[in-house]
């Protein structure tokens, strides 16, 4: 029945649909697919590899980094940051921006140190170890000191954004992951009970598992897929409303 509300023509609404250009292993689009689900908003995804960027791709956004989401007003979006700020601010089940509202600051400093330092040390740490075994354990102490902080806080309560998971926890833990694959027998021998605790329960949950789903690359021509697939909200919506008529 929401189709009669907005009385729109169901060709319409496909035409509309934002186009998000991804990269399932990215973690910048991973935590975008993650908002995008939590928001319940339709996507046109577009799997793509960055070894051969599509023209489309480059032209919607010369700079050819994941996630783009170009919206239908010509808008184009080409942070994660903002493409979760996008998808949450429309609309917000499980506030996740609970944690923005409550301390700004606090949000913007944490997301600034995951997307500046954090990254510079996962990023060295992986791929150093390849040519400077020396750096690479550098760069792992660095980022295992801010790994040890967000143990800290997880030991206070179950989410970095408090008593629940929210904007900070989704944006960090697709990193986080990261950061364990880079080795992970020397990662689960850390003293990070609470830390560990949380990235297996993200690993485990329906959440990652509908955002890693693998898509057949795009090409120029296709339709890209529609995401979410399955649009799971709507049908629980809709089963209360029926248990609190009957």
């Amino acid at each position: 029945g929401h189709r009669m509300i907005t009385g729109k023509p169901p060709m319409e609404d496909t035409e509309q649909q934002p186009i998000f250009w991804s990269f399932r292993r990215c973690p910048y689009a991973m935590r975008a697919r993650l908002a995008v689900c939590s928001a319940g908003i339709r996507v046109e995804l577009r799997e793509i590899l960055l070894r051969d960027k599509p023209a489309a791709f480059l032209h919607a956004s010369p700079k050819g980094t994941v996630p783009v989401v170009e919206l239908a007003d010509g808008t184009v979006l080409e942070e994660s940051r903002d493409v979760m700020q996008w998808a949450l601010s429309q609309n917000d089940p499980d506030g996740w921006l609970d944690v923005q509202r409550r301390d700004p600051d606090h949000t913007a400093a944490f997301l600034d140190a995951l997307d500046g330092p954090f990254k510079t040390h996962l990023d060295r740490y992986k791929y150093a170890s390849r040519f400077d075994p020396e750096a690479a354990l550098e760069h792992r102490a660095g980022g295992a000191a801010m790994l040890a902080e967000f143990d800290a806080r997880l030991a206070a309560r179950p989410g970095l954004s408090g008593e629940k998971n929210g904007l900070l926890d989704f944006a960090a833990l697709p990193f986080v992951r990261q950061f364990r694959i880079a080795d992970p027998v020397w990662f689960d021998a850390q003293p990070w009970p609470h830390l560990h605790r949380w990235l297996q329960a993200f690993l485990e949950s329906p959440q990652f598992a509908s955002v890693m789903k693998k898509y057949a690359v795009w090409q120029e021509g296709d339709d890209g897929v529609a995401f979410p697939e399955t649009m799971e909200r709507d049908t629980s919506n809709d089963a209360d409303v029926g248990t609190s008529v009957g």
